[in-house]
């Protein structure tokens, strides 16, 4: 029961999108990548790789490239995960995978972290073009991290809780 209950406590964990103005240092990076690194993959693929992100300027751009990015602007530090540009099917699934990963070896370290979607595709390609990518590598999410600052307090846009296990789960029978 213990690794259940540290799992529920690492997952139950809201994200984090206010931040101290403290680095992240490329120690703590290095270990959420050598964590993520050992994720599954579909055929063993692993279609991601990884910028870490800590220029002001960077991530304020960034940030402007999605609906719900802003918080990188804020961040002392953004992963930002690349997805290799190979049509297959699964490589989004290996992406969430791997995204959700970090997102756990991060709390696991004392870090707060977001996941930021960066789209449409035009904002895709302007991230491509402002990390200096090569082809073949498209960077349609990045994650917020730093060490944890002050909750947001007020009213949440967002409704909170979650559904029951009983709202979750059916089963099926012959």
């Amino acid at each position: 029961m213990e690794a259940l209950d540290l799992i529920r406590t690492l997952t139950a964990r809201p994200a984090v999108r206010s931040f101290i103005d403290r680095p992240v240092p490329m120690e703590v990076l290095t270990q959420i990548i050598e964590i993520a690194r050992w994720n599954g993959s579909a055929r063993n693929r692993q279609p991601w790789r990884f910028i870490a992100v800590s220029y002001k300027e960077r991530l304020e751009k960034l940030s402007a490239l999605g609906a719900y990015a802003q918080h990188l602007a804020t961040a002392p530090c953004a992963l930002v995960l690349l997805s290799a540009d190979n049509g297959f099917q699964d490589t989004e699934f290996d992406l969430g995978k791997v995204s959700q990963t970090v997102t756990l070896a991060a709390t696991a370290l004392g870090l707060g972290s977001c996941l930021a979607t960066i789209y449409p595709e035009s904002n895709v390609t302007k991230a491509a073009t402002l990390l200096r990518l090569e082809s073949g590598w498209r960077p349609h999410y990045a994650i917020s991290l730093g060490y944890p600052g002050v909750p947001l307090t007020g009213t949440r846009a967002i409704t909170t809780g979650r559904l029951s296990t009983s709202e979750l789960l059916s089963t099926h029978r012959p």
